[in-house]
């Protein structure tokens, strides 16, 4: 048994932020506990390297979801990191904050303190922001973001045509208004990934009250009563007890948190019952308020090359590895997507409603390679569907994933929005200059005629995936089904909060990354304020 102040389960990216914030006082004496392990793969820091660690066991869960019904009956791969950085060492590298409004939604439903004016200071905290600092933007904070270093005939060529369809050109989306198409910005320093273990583990893993574990699988937390006193641990197939004298801090994300939960008697009492698992806390809303993007991806074939070409030998291949071994820059410094856009699919609502993803290539999936001919992706989603789904154990096993229902398209809303999306790709790429650069639709194609909406969203059904955003399994609020307080604290249960993705009451309108660091930077000033 081994005795710290403050357990953080998961070192992924709000993880590894309570770890540095928390061991900056050095009477706290702080472990952070990972199932994966250190975040030595070059593939990791080379931005392109999600081509490599997605799918690959070594530095992902490699969950599964169960037949969707709103996907036709597909099971989907939902990637998570397992691994230091969690999945912000796996991810495209986006930086997206979401909308000003997301904020304020939280905070109307009832969590005080986590209205925009309250989380803008923690997103600005975090933040190296390469333009440097303003009102809207931090600098000198631990996480570097920055302008791509890479643009591409096609990428702006498609950012032309929107701007000819009549949407706006906004060269910083997570500046004074989202609404626009431009270039994405990224979590990268140098041409190299900067992950939350980069960014936050990495310049204080020597702190002597600091304690790393790595391929240490959390099986359940451990209480007396209905106060948490630690967490039972396996490393390597050995197991061991740490415990806690003030708190423990679950960022496992928005699978492994509700799960580490369940395991630990904290659930709906009915269903954990089933799995034999004493009832410590009967909270129902754990594991469920499921919400993720889903992305249908329009292909459209070029007569000009794209990456999908540019890398269709040995040769080029080489030349393009070499390119970034010597200068940084190159098709290797490629975040999964590199234009984006923010855009309405309707005139009367206030705020965008959908976004795009445009990524100069084309694959059946990350893990198949491209496509062999030169081809771009207007890959869109809805930014707030109402469909909501849930994760429930299938055993009492921690090394058993859960059961995930994402609950994909489950309202009309969520069906229109998709089905416009689509439209709308298909409407600026009849535009210049990207019409002159087309050869031909490849999906959804020709069978698909452009008014027939029925057609159109039974393709999103069959092929549509999800953009890798799960959350809110353990939702912030002070209703019966909400998990945690606004301070983050599970309700029922002492010394025992959740700081991750998690815990986001709606999804936010954007890719997740940012925003879950965000909650890492505000947890911990609420762990250390409470301790006060």
């Amino acid at each position: 048994m081994i005795e710290f102040d403050y357990i953080v389960v998961g070192a992924g990216s709000a993880g590894c932020v309570l770890a540095n914030r928390l061991s900056a006082n050095p009477n706290n004496r702080v472990a952070v506990v990972e199932a994966g392990g250190p975040d030595t793969s070059p593939w990791i820091h080379t931005p392109v390297g999600y081509f490599k660690t997605m799918g690959n066991p070594k530095t992902d869960w490699c969950y599964k979801t169960e037949a969707d019904p709103g996907l036709n009956g597909r099971s989907l791969p939902w990637p998570r990191g397992k691994v230091l950085g969690g999945s912000s060492s796996i991810n495209g590298l986006l930086y997206v904050r979401g909308q000003s409004a997301d904020y304020d939604h939280w905070r109307q439903l009832g969590n005080t303190g986590w209205g925009w004016d309250d989380v803008l200071p923690y997103f600005k905290k975090s933040e190296d922001w390469e333009a440097n600092g303003s009102i809207l933007r931090g600098a000198n904070g631990p996480l570097a973001v920055s302008k791509s270093r890479l643009k591409h005939q096609v990428v702006d060529a498609w950012i032309e045509s929107a701007i000819d369809a009549g949407y706006l050109l906004n060269p910083d989306y997570n500046g004074e208004n989202q609404e626009g198409v431009g270039y994405f910005q990224l979590t990268s320093r140098h041409g190299k990934r900067c992950s939350s273990a980069v960014a936050y583990l990495r310049p204080v893993k020597k702190r002597p009250n600091l304690k790393i574990f790595t391929n240490t699988m959390t099986e359940k937390i451990l209480f007396e009563g209905k106060i948490a006193t630690g967490i039972k641990v396996r490393q390597r197939g050995k197991p061991f007890t740490l415990t806690a004298k003030r708190e423990i801090i679950l960022s496992a994300g928005a699978i492994g948190s509700p799960q580490i939960m369940m395991l630990s008697g904290i659930g709906k009492a009915d269903e954990i019952s089933g799995h034999g698992i004493e009832t410590v806390h009967n909270l129902p809303g754990v594991g469920k308020n499921l919400q993720d993007h889903l992305q249908a991806r329009p292909v459209y074939k070029c007569n000009v090359p794209t990456i999908n070409t540019q890398v269709a030998s040995l040769f080029s291949q080489a030349m393009i590895g070499l390119q970034y071994i010597l200068t940084r820059t190159g098709p290797m410094t490629m975040a999964a997507s590199l234009g984006t856009g923010f855009l309405k699919t309707r005139p009367e609502i206030k705020t965008p409603d959908i976004q795009f993803h445009i990524q100069p290539f084309s694959a059946d999936s990350p893990a198949a390679g491209p496509h062999k001919f030169s081809a771009y992706t207007a890959s869109v989603l809805q930014l707030r569907p109402e469909s909501a789904g849930h994760l429930e154990l299938k055993s009492s096993d921690p090394e058993q994933h859960p059961a995930i229902h994402p609950n994909y398209l489950a309202t009309p809303t969520d069906c229109q929005t998709i089905v416009e999306g689509i439209k709308i790709a298909r409407r600026i790429a009849r535009h210049s200059p990207m019409r002159d650069l087309i050869t031909e639709e490849h999906a959804p194609g020709q069978g698909v005629a452009e008014d027939d909406d029925e057609k159109i969203l039974e393709w999103a059904r069959n092929t549509s995936t999800t953009i890798y955003h799960p959350t809110g399994t353990c939702k912030m609020g002070t209703d019966p089904s909400s998990v945690v307080d606004p301070r983050l604290r599970v309700h029922g249960i002492k010394n025992l909060r959740v700081a991750d993705a998690s815990i986001m009451p709606v999804i936010v309108s954007g890719n997740t990354n940012a925003p879950a660091i965000m909650i890492g930077e505000k947890a911990s000033d609420m762990v250390l304020e409470d301790a006060q």
